[in-house]
């Protein structure tokens, strides 16, 4: 029962410690009440986890859109905290309709296993290799939690990650000083206007930026690790508390992608029908951090960048290799795959949309050129009786 619980506080930890800096930012960009945005979108993450993943009995992540943050950070200049909101109304809207209409889950169907895997291998390779080049900065860190993870993972290979995050947290302690105060966050509702410039140059990147850079990667992970359950609910379920918490603060929320790995992944649990715990637990944590509003958001940003970058590289070793094999192992997709690996580890972000997108399409592309659609296609006439 220890690895869902220890998967689940990694997921939160790793999703706060590696974006909540820019969430502060693109409230402060909007006037708001930063402490209400956190506690907005926790309770819809957290409700979204644990409802989700209890219904389908699988290990539903959701997170807050962190390139959508970052896009509010420089988008919000110019509107209003109350125009901010009305944005927020309308993204959450489209996401809900696009979950109703079924027409994500229908493209998703179309998108070839290897290129949804290789898409994802490249989202998590900048984090994976996050674990070796922080080294540069704390090697003495990064040596602690690295051989504690070899050591158990020879011989408790089920506690491996935790006590690889336990030695990162023992060997940085010293250096954690000042103490904290504990206050629940209050709930700031925000009346929303809508007028067209925001709603054009706010909400529809937004939109877009969530459901190619935030969802299209999340479905992937699902899809990786073994769990075809149906996209088109989560996608409403997602957009339908995003749009009941906007006025509060809640810019975004959507599947997770880098975070989800680390529940649907066997760290989480050696029984995959089992991992669903690892998300309902992950919901819980992101529950009580909500509660507690900036002050657990502030110590968790306390934490040294190399101590979460080296326990999301560990985290994320089972699921990258697992995806790099399903990415090249059938030799008609493995360019395309190649490409869209590529494309997506390389952080490339063109009309605002991030690489996740533009790789897929670029594996898309490659595939067509190479000629691996016609040849499934006759792969599959000949399998016909």
């Amino acid at each position: 029962m220890i690895a869902p619980i220890a998967a689940g506080f990694l997921a939160v930890l790793i999703g706060f410690t590696s974006s909540a800096a820019i969430v502060f930012s693109a409230a402060q960009a909007a006037g708001a009440d930063a402490a209400s945005w956190i506690l907005a979108l926790c309770v819809g993450m957290g409700a979204t986890c644990i409802g989700l993943s209890l219904r389908y009995r699988a290990p539903v992540v959701t997170a807050w859109s962190t390139p959508g943050a970052a896009l509010l950070v420089t988008g919000l200049s110019g509107h209003s905290v109350r125009e901010a909101a009305g944005a927020f109304v309308v993204s959450a809207a489209l996401i809900f309709l696009t979950g109703v209409t079924g027409w994500f889950g229908r493209i998703m169907e179309k998108v070839p296993v290897p290129l949804a895997s290789a898409l994802l291998a490249g989202v998590l390779l900048r984090f994976g290799s996050g674990l070796f080049t922080s080294a540069n900065t704390d090697i003495v860190l990064i040596l602690a939690m690295f051989g504690t993870y070899l050591i158990f993972r020879r011989f408790l290979p089920r506690y491996a990650v935790l006590a690889a995050l336990i030695a990162g947290l023992a060997v940085c302690a010293p250096s954690l000083s000042g103490g904290v105060e504990f206050a629940l966050a209050v709930p700031v509702f925000t009346m929303p206007s809508f007028t067209w410039q925001s709603v054009i140059g706010v909400a529809i990147p937004l939109f877009v930026v969530t459901m190619a850079s935030q969802n299209l990667p999340g479905v992937a992970v699902l899809r990786n690790d073994g769990y075809d359950i149906p996209v088109s609910p989560l996608i409403t379920w997602t957009g339908a508390a995003n749009l009941l918490l906007a006025p509060f603060g809640a810019f975004g929320i959507n599947l997770a992608a880098i975070t989800a790995a680390i529940c649907t992944g066997p760290q989480a649990h050696p029984d995959s029908r089992r991992r669903y715990l690892a998300a309902v637990w992950a919901g819980v944590f992101y529950l009580i951090v909500g509660l507690l509003g900036a002050t657990i958001t502030a110590l968790l940003t306390a934490l040294p960048a190399v101590l979460v970058l080296g326990i999301a590289g560990i985290g994320l070793l089972g699921t990258i290799g697992s995806s790099l094999t399903a990415a090249v192992r059938d030799d008609r997709w493995r360019e395309a795959a190649i490409v869209t690996l590529l494309a997506t580890a390389s952080g490339v972000t063109l009309l605002g949309i991030g690489s996740a997108f533009w790789g897929l399409i670029a594996g898309l592309l490659t595939a067509a050129a190479t000629g691996a659609f016609r040849r499934r296609t006759e792969t599959q006439h000949a399998a016909q009786p």
